[in-house]
């Protein structure tokens, strides 16, 4: 009875910590929150004024230090960039969903690192630490899945401080998308020489991002018009919201699809790479703002070399508190 009882428990462990970020994304974010923080909208506070190259230099910088100091710095640069959020358009808004999605990256980045992180890497970080707090213990069964057989306290440290390596870098890249307009993207990426058959992939794939889940939505709105849900109770109907997502999956496709022709051929109307290079009537200026968050780029780089000489730096497996 014993066993049959643990079993079920370390289902239920298993599916808690892979289903709340994925509960976190679809009620409290939603496929509306998605396309909101993925999107450009116009504005005119330090963000949007600043340099594309610089803010791709900033996105750059963010994660060299993520990836090369202690866990407690990424966590500061992940609340600082959310807090960025706050000067875009509808700031409190997009805070909200960068808040919880944020925190759907962090708690699904810690689950999918712990339980799979074996004792020997664990003594490697905590080699303070003589004896592991164990939280709970799996059947035996749960070794062929990859699980390590008791889950410790020490494992959920080690995952939680691993994610800040992720957290910041998404943030600060959403912070890019949504504050630069497509055609300074390609204005950028033409003026640093990259070749245009890449900066037009780059820029067709991030256009794409909200695009996808525009039509995400659309189609899981319809299907509730069509009747999904209709009567009955409201705790179930809300339920079916993840049923018409994989729902939706195959029509949102077929709307990528479709619109990828199209896109191609309105590219080969207008001559694409029927020149070496193109010409643009706008040029990008550095200015006075970038000056600014070149001062930053620059604070951040003294950062993560003063941290890391100070002992504060990051290995794999990640060592120290």
């Amino acid at each position: 009875m014993n066993t049959l009882v643990d079993q079920i428990i370390s289902w239920i462990i298993v599916l808690y910590g892979s289903a709340v970020p994925a509960l976190f994304v679809i009620f409290l974010i939603g496929i509306t929150g998605l396309r909101e923080i993925t999107r450009y909208e116009t504005g005119n506070t330090f963000l949007y004024k600043l340099n594309p190259v610089t803010k791709v230099v900033l996105t750059i910088v963010v994660m060299i230090v993520a990836a090369t100091t202690i866990w407690w710095i990424g966590a500061i640069l992940t609340l600082i960039l959310l807090l960025s959020y706050l000067t875009l358009n509808d700031g409190v808004r997009k805070f909200g969903y960068a808040f919880f999605l944020a925190l759907s990256t962090i708690l699904g980045g810690t689950w999918s690192i712990a339980p799979y992180t074996p004792p020997s890497t664990l003594q490697l970080a905590f080699p303070n630490v003589k004896q592991f707090t164990v939280i709970w213990t799996f059947p035996s069964y749960f070794q062929v899945m990859g699980y390590e057989q008791q889950l410790t306290l020490e494992a959920l440290i080690y995952g939680l401080q691993t994610t800040f390596r992720v957290a910041p870098v998404l943030l600060s890249a959403l912070l890019f998308i949504t504050t630069t307009t497509g055609s300074d993207i390609f204005r950028m990426f033409t003026k640093i020489k990259i070749p245009i058959a890449i900066t037009f992939s780059v820029l067709v794939g991030i256009r794409m991002i909200p695009r996808i889940f525009e039509l995400l939505d659309t189609s899981v709105k319809m299907q509730y018009i069509r009747g999904l849900g209709y009567g009955r109770p409201k705790i179930v109907s809300s339920l079916l919201i993840v049923y018409a997502i994989f729902a939706a999956i195959i029509p949102t496709m077929v709307y990528l699809f479709r619109g990828a022709k199209n896109l191609a051929i309105s590219a080969d109307t207008r001559g694409f790479r029927a020149y070496p290079s193109r010409t643009s009537l706008v040029e990008l200026k550095f200015t006075r703002v970038d000056y600014y968050g070149t001062a930053i780029i620059a604070a951040l780089i003294i950062i993560a070399i003063v941290a890391n000489l100070l002992g504060f730096g990051r290995t794999i497996p990640y060592v120290g508190l």
